[in-house]
This record gives C-alpha cells, structure tokens and sequence, in this order.
C-alpha cells in the first residue's frame, strides 16, 4: 500500500481536471467548495490512503489547475456531478464515497439524489442537505433579504464580485480563510455583514490580527498564487446557477438520501447560523452521525484534522467492510 501523493490530468466530461490522488483500495472522491482548490484536502487525503483506500481530489472545474470554461451555463449542477461521475468512470470504479465541503457538500448530496447506484455513501461537510425549496433559491434570497445585502445575491451579477475579489488576492484569502477563523469563542454577529452600506463582499471579512496555526503562510501562499493566475470568475459562476440547478433538478423534488450518510461541521461554522444542520431531519434515509467539531470554523477539515480524519475514517471504513 503506498500513500505517495500524485497529481495528473484528466480528461472528464469535456474538461481536463488536475487531480491529486494517493493510496490504493476503494476509492474516496472529494470535493472542495469556495474558494479552494483540491489542496484544502491535503490533511485527509495521506489519511485515506494509509487506512487502505484511494483518495482522489480534483480541482473542481473553474478552479486551479482546472479548465475554466467560459458560460455561465457550463456550472451548472448537471455539469458539477457529471464530472465527478466521469471521473469515477476514469479510474475504473463502478462507485465511490463521495466527501464534499461547502459547495462540494452541495454537489456531492445532489450527486447520492441524480446516481445513488454509484454511491457507497457520502459525507457532507459545513453545508447540510437541503431539501429542494418551493422556489428558485435565489428568488427567495432576494425576497428574504430584501435591502440588505446578502453575499450570494451580490454574485449574481456577472463581472462585479468577481473584479471586487480578484483586485487583491492576497487580501481576498486571507480573510476568507484566516478572518473567518478569526472569531473567538462565540458564533459570528452575521448582523454587520448584511448592512446595506455600499461595501462589497471582501470588506466585509474581518482582517486577521494573525494567521491561525492550522494556516501556515506558505499554505496561505498557495491560494493566493493560484488565484492570482486564475481569478475568481470560475468559482463564482456556481453561485450563478442556483436557479438553473433547481429549474434541473424539479425531478427530484421531494427525494431523500437513500445512501448511508455522514455530517461533519465546526461547532462556530456561520454557515450553521443560517443553515442548521436540523434541516436535514427526515430527508436522509440511513444517516450514521452528525459530528460537531468543538472549536472549529468553516474551514473544519483544515482547522482540526485529526477530528475529521477520523470521522471520515471510520465512516468509510464502516461502509465499505
């Protein structure tokens, strides 16, 4: 069993995905959200591998070392879980554990919905599952939010986010990943960061008085190079295909997760503030354990590793023997 990293290129689905892989065994895919890359799993994926299975971790389309395709349309959720299936397809497998964060949690529990048969489980990370809603999610943020500003609806518009973050990259990620860390013991007051007041979305992040120590600045580095050269447009195109991906997914209206399940979070995730893990009660069908990792913010698989290795760990090897 070797647990030597690698890192090729594949082309899946009509674009190429630059993936890191190691291991040997039952393969468990991962899925970064916003705005990672596949590095963001270089703490679980030598875990995988020495436990006995295959870790494969793709830059997500629009993302590193990635294609970037350049419509809108080419985000969408069919294309999102389509390249993770051909991607299962690539490495000979019939199915796979799926582990998803953020926007990849998003993908990865529509996936176990659209492909259950290849499926072996899947493990949704900050985001719960969330039930199809009665109306294009978007529509509803801008009813429920009305003149306030909400960070998703400020996506919408093609050009202005993704000039706003790609202005400063270093600053971009370093909020994002470090200042959203950066929050003390209690859970985030999300009240200033939806004030109506002409700011855009990086201002809004608190600057870190210092980087965290899971986030060394060689780490931060390797975001912010990346980025750099690609910018952000990619990323935040996914956000531009909610409505699309409910319009898509009307089928599905009223599904359940059918495929054993796993739900892990940070404890002061803000995610949680506005998207309990409680939504998902009724709608997964053989749900093992919903895991809050103390102390831990969004970044949950980066800030405690060794809790979520474990977890994702014993999981897998749960399902798969």
């Amino acid at each position: 069993m070797s647990s030597a990293i690698s890192e090729r290129v594949v082309g899946v689905n009509g674009v190429d995905l630059h993936v890191t892989e190691a291991g040997s065994g039952p393969p468990v895919i991962f899925a970064h959200g916003f705005p990672e890359l596949a590095y963001s799993w270089r703490h679980q994926i030598p875990a995988l591998a020495e436990a006995g299975f295959r870790a494969v971790a793709p830059d997500q389309r629009g993302y590193g070392r990635s294609s970037r395709p350049p419509a809108i349309e080419d985000y969408d959720i069919i294309a999102l879980t389509g390249d993770l299936l051909a991607l299962l397809d690539e490495l000979g497998e019939e199915r796979a554990v799926f582990v998803g964060h953020d926007w990849g949690a998003m993908v990865v529990w529509q996936l176990a919905l659209l492909a259950p048969e290849r499926v072996v489980g899947v493990v949704g990370m900050s985001v719960p599952f969330i039930p199809r809603p009665s109306m294009p999610p978007v529509q509803m943020m801008r009813q429920l939010f009305d003149d306030l500003f909400f960070y998703i609806v400020y996506f919408q518009e093609p050009g202005v986010a993704d000039a706003e973050l790609g202005r400063d990259p270093a600053k971009t990620m370093r909020r994002m990943l470090a200042g959203l860390a950066d929050t003390g013991d209690e859970m985030p007051d999300l009240t200033a960061a939806l004030a109506n007041d002409g700011r855009g979305f990086v201002d809004r992040l608190p600057e870190p008085s210092e980087l965290p120590g899971w986030l060394s600045q060689s780490e931060l580095d390797h975001y912010v190079d990346e980025f750099s050269r690609t910018g952000f447009t990619g990323a935040i195109n996914w956000y531009r295909n909610l409505d699309r991906n409910w319009e898509l997914t009307e089928h599905l209206d009223g599904a359940k997760v059918s495929v054993p399940s796993l739900f892990i979070s940070g404890s002061r995730d803000p995610v949680l503030a506005m998207t309990p893990a409680s939504v998902m009660d009724g709608w997964l069908n053989d749900h093992r354990a919903t895991l809050l990792v103390d102390g831990a913010g969004h970044w949950v698989q980066q800030e405690k590793p060794d809790e979520v290795n474990a977890a994702i760990v014993g999981f897998v090897e749960q399902i798969y023997r």
